[in-house]
């Protein structure tokens, strides 16, 4: 397996492959949106052009796996230097202001990105107008997260914000699922799988619709009498724009319910490493001694952390059951 590390100076337009003396490089990705993370580790035996704010490439096997931006740098005694570099994603952390009016998630990413100074990529056209979106000193990954559950509450779809080698983009999950199936003979060396209703379930949905004539909420209450029977009622309470009508909110709440009232499956999985492999991506995962993964599953994969030491790939994850 061949690797490059590039790092880029632009005071000195230089560039230095950091590969041969490094010892173990790390690369991790989360759907919950943040920024993908590179660390790796090298002895500093003579100078080399590292400093903050240089450009970083990660290559393997001549495949773009990684392209960010150094943050931090830390030496001890002994020589042994760590370096942290982000995708452009970390740049969304600043706060702004924002309102939007009619418009889709892509055409949202595509206006912050734009003043932020960021590349884009591929921006799937969702399908579906959010009517408004107002955020006052708002983080711009939380607005871009707000944008992106209303999006998937309307469309029953979800979608992935993740940075593509250097450009910012969006795709439906299905869109991004691995050609690779892990099992018991492939790929797989250990495993946990987890079911729960305690994380991320609710069987009653309450919406409120700000009412400025009655100064109080318009309340829809959505529901599952058959699961509050049996787990006990799990309330998800939630705002809507007031400028949705009723139809609207019935549609939301139904895509709720259908998203939120199940168990909740997570595996977590140690494999051989998968170039390319992100969160927010899917996989294939075929376990014999697990009813629901024996014939094969798609999972969502929640959070991707790859190993690469010694001439070795490695990799675990973190995914979910979902009917995509």
């Amino acid at each position: 397996m061949e690797y490059k590390l590039l790092v880029y100076n632009i005071a000195s337009q230089s560039v230095y492959d950091y590969a041969p003396i490094t010892e173990k490089v790390t690369y991790t990705t989360n759907r919950k949106l943040s920024a993908g993370e590179l660390n790796f580790t090298y002895i500093q035996k003579v100078p080399v052009n590292m400093a903050e704010g240089a450009k970083v490439q990660f290559y393997v096997n001549g495949r773009g796996i990684f392209e960010g931006y150094v943050f931090t740098i830390e030496q001890d005694r002994q020589g042994i230097v760590e370096v942290t570099a982000y995708d452009q994603l970390r740049y969304l952390k600043t706060n702004e202001s924002y309102a939007f009016i009619g418009k889709t998630l892509g055409e949202i990413i595509q206006q912050i990105a734009t003043d932020m100074q960021l590349q884009t990529g591929t921006l799937e056209n969702t399908g579906y107008v959010i009517p408004m979106l107002t955020k006052e000193d708002t983080q711009c990954l939380d607005i871009i997260d707000y944008a992106l559950g209303l999006t998937q509450y309307n469309t029953g779809k979800t979608y992935s914000l993740f940075d593509d080698f250097g450009k910012i983009s969006l795709r439906e999950a299905g869109s991004l699922l691995c050609a690779e199936i892990i099992g018991n003979r492939s790929l797989l060396t250990d495993y946990t799988f987890k079911s729960d209703i305690d994380s991320d379930t609710y069987n009653q949905i309450k919406l409120v619709r700000p009412n400025k004539e009655t100064g109080q909420g318009d309340v829809y209450i959505f529901n599952d009498s058959s699961t509050i029977g049996k787990w006990g009622l799990l309330q998800k309470y939630e705002k809507v724009d007031e400028n949705l009508n009723e139809a609207q909110i019935s549609e939301q709440g139904n895509i709720m319910m259908a998203y939120y009232d199940r168990v909740l499956k997570d595996v977590s999985v140690d494999c051989i490493g998968i170039p390319g492999l992100r969160a927010g991506g899917m996989v294939t995962l075929k376990i014999r001694d697990i009813p629901e993964l024996r014939s094969g599953y798609r999972l969502l994969l929640d959070k991707v952390k790859h190993k690469f030491s010694n001439g070795e790939h490695t990799m675990s994850f973190e995914a979910r059951m979902l009917n995509l």
